[in-house]
């Protein structure tokens, strides 16, 4: 049982809630171009005035840490605008987002972070924290986005820790999805979306490193990749705009090196404004739940 959160300690950590920082950015065509491939989608050229898909606004406003102050988990050393927290897993646990305006290619944005919360729990083993970011994204005619990001911190893994029991899809997700789509998320695939998000953590692309260190069984597909492909496959079957998008994380999703596949489905309802969506991993398991509001 991990001990490192000492009152102490989480008081310190919590003294980071209220902080904000301020980022910006241009919304250029060659991202949209490299993860419309990344997708398998066949889009137009995008040129000025492009409509940003809901979701592709994560590759703005990346990290640009200096070599020299990165961790040996591939993120930034803690500290900076994130809390230093001592537990070494970091998760992408879920978000809220709600589209004011769209965002074009072209324009200047601002994104402005405020750490909204910084919140203590225990769980089966040990310490978890978790904290709560909220983004605001501004162009030059004001908010287009607001969103809330889950970010999850937990102890290493230990030898003879219990598993958390699955979740089956089939049960938990009733009826059956009118879409579906299954993707493989073999290692190429992760390495082309951390590369687009410069995203270095090493649970996606080192296999040595997240099996031996971490203790996962292969490397981790990321969470806003399997909630990009959730959103993607709203895409293609309706052409209404987003909205709002809610998602969290059950179970992590591993790649699947002999050809297994992902599986992303989604339920609309009556009116085709609201959507149920789920991902599924190749054993059935339930790995994360979804929802989203169309215009």
């Amino acid at each position: 049982m991990s001990t490192l959160l000492t009152p102490d300690t989480l008081a310190h950590l919590q003294s980071w809630q209220g902080r904000s920082e301020s980022l910006h950015d241009l919304i250029t065509p060659a991202p949209l171009r490299a993860l419309s491939a990344t997708l398998d989608r066949d889009d137009a050229e995008p040129v000025a005035g492009t409509e940003l898909p809901p979701l592709w606004h994560w590759l703005f406003f990346l990290p640009h840490h200096r070599q020299s102050e990165i961790g040996p988990d591939g993120h930034a050393k803690r500290g900076g605008f994130l809390p230093p927290v001592p537990l070494p897993r970091r998760m992408w646990a879920g978000g809220r987002l709600h589209w004011h305006a769209p965002l074009r290619v072209g324009d200047e944005v601002r994104r402005v972070s405020t750490i909204e919360s910084v919140t203590h729990k225990a769980g089966r083993t040990g310490d978890l924290l978790f904290v709560l970011v909220k983004h605001e994204v501004h162009n030059a005619h004001g908010l287009c986005l607001t969103e809330e990001h889950d970010i999850v911190y937990r102890p290493a893994a230990q030898s003879g820790d219990a598993a958390p029991a699955p979740l089956s899809a089939a049960q938990q997700v009733q009826p059956g999805a009118v879409w579906q789509r299954e993707v493989v998320p073999d290692d190429v695939l992760l390495f082309r979306y951390s590369a687009l998000t410069f995203n270095g953590h090493r649970i996606h692309y080192d296999r040595q490193y997240v099996t031996q260190v971490e203790g996962y069984p292969g490397l981790v597909v990321h969470g806003p990749l399997i909630a990009t492909l959730l959103v993607d496959l709203v895409r293609r079957h309706s052409d209404r705009p987003m909205k709002r998008f809610e998602f969290k994380a059950l179970r992590p999703t591993f790649e699947c090196a002999d050809q297994r596949h992902l599986r992303v489905s989604g339920q609309p309802d009556a009116s085709g404004q609201h959507i149920r969506l789920w991902a599924q991993d190749y054993a059935g398991w339930l790995t994360m739940q979804a929802s989203a509001e169309l215009v």
